[in-house]
Order: structure tokens, then C-alpha cells, then sequence
């Protein structure tokens, strides 16, 4: 039995919302939203399940959301407390297999494969795994069990809320034939709506139809799918193992203000806020940026970006501050009123570049600046120490899935 794959799906069920009610109780079973206030131009980050029955759901406006469901109740979310409650559940992850692969702030994979003799058959495992993280962190979670990532993953969206689903090796096909063709981790709506163009509604459906019809059709994507409907790990993301974890290849943080502003004051501010938010994850991930890129959307919602490779790769605020800002002056027409502002550092290094000596002790005292600056954020939230330059940008963080927590990583 040790030679069958074993891989487990693990996601944390309304997480967002779950942690909320655990700091606030009388959020239980009520329509719950988080993600900003209803007036505002943001996204659905989370919705409670009570909320989900009247069509709210993530990524949807604001706005829209409110309209669905006013008696809801809009929670701006807690992104420190999220990433908090994220390494609690890594670390009881990682009591069970080294083999993990946090495909979100909230959701794992975890390699369970010939870990029988230990830790027992695969739907004992999974239901010790599931009271563990309850017994610990009071939050509920449903678990996929499958022989591929893909299985698993359709398996616990099964599940849910709070359960466990083992497909036994053999018969993964035949468990997601019935099944819409959304199921299929990958397929959007517009993959959905070509696909019912040519007669494929369930996943059954993609199974018979000819491997070559669907790579003329759709190319390796095509073929992938083919894969994916016999219940194969095929293409994209799932082609990296298990544990075999690649670092982020960027950090960015964006800033959409609830009405359009010519403010150049605020402007820079606002650059200098979103300068430190992604100085601050650079510090937390252990690397150095050489990149800096500006995301600048104005009022008609016309996008540019436009980015820097620095001298020097750098993890300080202040650099990253004043690089943004100065590809902002660049690109902007005094007058013009900005919707959307967006910071994004790239291209990695563990180590900064070479400096003088001069340079070298001014670089080290910022460094402790920071390092101090971080213990009064961990402390007394994010709002409590910054640049003078950002004081007038201290909006809140906002609060989105894709919060992925270095494997491992530990708070400073």
C-alpha cells in the first residue's frame, strides 16, 4: 500500500470569516463579508456560508454584495491575523509529513504517501489531522484524500464544510465523471463556455472525447485537460512535486482609493504606505529585490506599469519609496486623477549588493531601524510606526487569499 500515492487536500473552511467569529462570537451564523466596508471599491475577500445563499461570493464588488445581501454584516478582515492563524496550521501540517505545499493562506497539499505504518490508513490519518487543527486552533477544515493533487482538491470542495473524502485508487475517473466541467481546478468561464461549445458539460463528457480533437482545439492545454478529466496531476502548477516549493517570484501590494484624487500629496503618500507593506514581506521572506515596478490605473481605468531595476538589490523602505516615487512623477500629469496605485518588487536575492564602507554603516542603521520598526508592528498592529512621508496613506491592509505564508516561516 506505501507504493499508492496518498495526497491529501486540506482547506481551512470560510477561513477568513472563521477567524473572525472566533474574535467575535456574535458573527455565528450570520451573513458575514469580509474583505472592506460596502460603500467601498474593493472585492469580496471571504464570505460566510449563510452569506453564499444569496449569491456573494469572492472577487465580487463590494458593492455587489451589499445589493445581494444588505443585512450582511462587512468586516474590513484581519490579514495579520490570518497569517497568524496560517503558520498555526502549518505547524501541525508539518506533525504529519515534511512533504507540504501551502497552495494558499488557507489550503494545502500534503504527500502522505507511505506514512500507513505510522500514522495509520489514509481516512484514519485525515480524521486525527482534522482534530488536531480543531483541537488547536478551534477552526473547522475539510480534507480530500485522492492518489493526485487534483483528485484531492475536487474532493475536499466536496466535502465541505467540515468533512472527509477518500476516493479510493481506481476510481478517481468515475468520481469526477458526473461532475460539471467548472470542477476541473483550471477551468474558468470562458474555458467553461468553450467547452460547452462543443458539447462537454461534465467531466465525463471530456474523458470520451478524443485526446486530438481537444489539442487541436485547445492546444497543450487541451491535452492537459484530457489528463485532468482521468484524474491526473497534468500540466501548470501541478507539474512541481510536493515540497519541491518555489519562492514567490514577486511581492506587490495595490491601493484602490474610494473616490478618484489628484491629491499629489496624498498620492506620494499613499506610494511610501504601499513602499513599506512590501518592505516589510521582503524582511519577513529573508530576500532582497532588485526590481521596483510601478501599477498606476487613472480615472478612464487605463493600466500602466512601469518598473526599475535597481543598482543594488535592497529590502529598505525608504529605497523602495523613493525609486516608486520617482517612476510615479515620471508618469503622471499633475491634475490626472488616479484610481488605482500598485507596488510590485521582483527578481530575488538572498543577499544585498556591495557597498562602501560609508554606505555600509547608513544601510546597517536602517536596517536596525527596521528590524525595530517590525517589533512595534507585530506588536501594536501596522499602523504604529512608518516614514513620515506614508503618514497620510495609513489605509489598512487589504485583506485577499492569496496571503501566502512562507513554508515555514516564523514571525520575527
Amino acid at each position: 500500500m506505501s507504493s499508492v500515492p496518498t495526497i491529501f487536500h486540506l482547506d481551512m473552511d470560510a477561513f477568513f470569516v472563521s477567524v473572525e467569529e472566533l474574535f467575535d462570537p456574535a458573527l455565528k451564523g450570520k451573513p458575514v463579508v469580509v474583505g472592506g466596508k460596502a460603500h467601498e471599491r474593493g472585492v469580496v475577500s471571504a464570505a460566510s456560508y449563510a452569506a453564499r445563499e444569496f449569491g456573494v461570493h469572492s472577487a465580487m464588488p463590494l458593492r455587489t454584495a451589499y445589493k445581494l445581501c444588505p443585512q450582511a454584516i462587512f468586516v474590513e478582515g484581519h490579514p495579520d491575523r490570518y497569517r497568524d492563524y496560517s503558520h498555526q496550521v502549518r505547524a501541525i501540517l508539518e506533525n504529519f509529513t515534511p512533504l507540504i505545499e501551502m497552495a494558499s493562506i488557507d489550503e494545502a497539499y500534503l504527500d502522505m504517501t507511505g506514512t500507513g505504518r505510522l500514522l495509520g490508513p489514509p481516512l484514519q490519518c485525515a480524521h486525527a489531522l482534522h482534530q488536531a487543527i480543531k483541537d488547536a486552533t478551534a477552526l473547522n477544515c475539510s480534507i480530500g484524500i485522492a492518489t493526485s493533487r487534483l483528485v484531492a482538491k475536487v474532493c475536499s470542495d466536496q466535502a465541505k464544510p467540515n468533512g472527509i473524502l477518500w476516493i479510493y485508487p481506481g476510481l478517481e475517473a468515475r468520481f469526477l465523471a458526473p461532475l460539471p466541467i467548472r470542477k476541473i481546478p483550471g477551468v474558468g468561464k470562458v474555458t467553461e463556455k468553450n467547452l460547452h461549445a462543443i458539447g462537454i458539460h461534465k467531466v465525463g463528457d471530456l474523458a470520451s472525447l478524443d485526446e486530438g480533437v481537444l489539442g487541436q482545439r485547445f492546444g497543450k492545454w487541451g491535452l492537459a485537460l484530457a489528463g485532468k478529466a482521468r484524474g491526473e496531476d497534468a500540466g501548470g502548477w501541478f507539474d512541481q512535486d510536493i515540497g519541491a516549493h518555489a519562492d514567490a517570484k514577486s511581492i506587490s501590494h495595490e491601493h484602490t482609493f474610494s473616490i478618484d484624487t489628484s491629491d499629489a500629496e496624498l498620492i506620494d503618500s499613499t506610494l511610501t504606505r504601499l513602499s513599506e507593506m512590501v518592505a516589510r514581506r521582503l524582511r519577513e521572506q529573508g530576500v532582497h529585490a532588485r526590481t521596483v515596478q510601478l501599477k498606476l490605473r487613472n480615472r478612464a481605468f487605463e493600466t500602466i506599469t512601469r518598473a526599475r531595476t535597481l543598482a543594488r538589490p535592497t529590502q529598505l523602505d525608504i529605497e523602495i519609496s523613493r525609486t516608486i516615487r520617482e517612476l510615479f512623477r515620471e508618469n503622471w500629469k499633475p491634475g490626472a486623477e488616479i484610481r488605482l496605485l500598485g507596488v510590485q518588487l521582483s527578481h530575488f536575492t538572498s543577499e544585498a549588493g556591495q557597498l562602501n564602507l560609508l554606505d555600509s554603516a547608513q544601510d546597517e542603521r536602517w536596517r536596525e531601524a527596521m528590524r525595530a520598526a517590525d517589533h512595534m508592528r507585530d506588536r501594536f498592529g501596522n499602523s504604529a510606526v512608518g516614514l513620515a512621508a506614508g503618514m497620510r496613506g495609513n489605509f489598512r491592509e487589504r485583506t485577499h487569499e492569496t496571503l501566502i505564508p512562507k513554508p515555514g516561516a516564523k514571525k520575527p
